[in-house]
């Protein structure tokens, strides 16, 4: 996996508060790093904010998430964080993740995001106008 296969990336440093006794980052952070990346890229598509989703009564709940740790993030580095929408089902929605510090790949990640009715707790169709922003996603999108 390389960078080449991101259309997205966020870029962060790792700070001191999330790294552990041996100076690297605690594994619960990835998680966080994660959500950052993906809120990142949800704001560039123009499609409406989980505030917005909130008040038609819908939201994005997280189903599932699987990390694969490759090596260790350190205090200080500068890391990217890369993103795509891998696939769309009718409800669901499968993100790909991986971790670069420059060219060496650190940390892959998966996660399914389901579309859902808030207030029912059950899945609904994600919208025809979110699929054309999300699938596919060019390569070289991301700031």
């Amino acid at each position: 996996m390389s960078h080449d296969d991101f259309p997205f990336f966020h870029s962060l440093r790792v700070r001191w508060a999330e790294v552990d006794m041996q100076v690297i980052v605690f594994n619960g952070h990835y998680l966080t790093y994660f959500d950052v990346a993906f809120t990142e890229f949800w704001r560039t598509t123009g499609l409406p904010t989980p505030l917005e989703q909130s008040k038609e009564g819908r939201e994005l709940f997280a189903r599932r998430s699987g990390i694969e740790y490759l090596a260790p993030a350190r205090f200080d580095d500068a890391l990217d964080v890369g993103m795509r929408c891998a696939h769309l089902g009718n409800s669901s929605m499968r993100i790909e993740l991986a971790i670069f510090r420059g060219e060496e790949h650190l940390i892959s990640s998966e996660l399914v995001y389901v579309y859902a009715d808030a207030a029912e707790r059950k899945s609904v169709p994600i919208p025809a106008a979110w699929r054309e922003v999300l699938m596919p996603a060019p390569v070289g999108a991301g700031a």
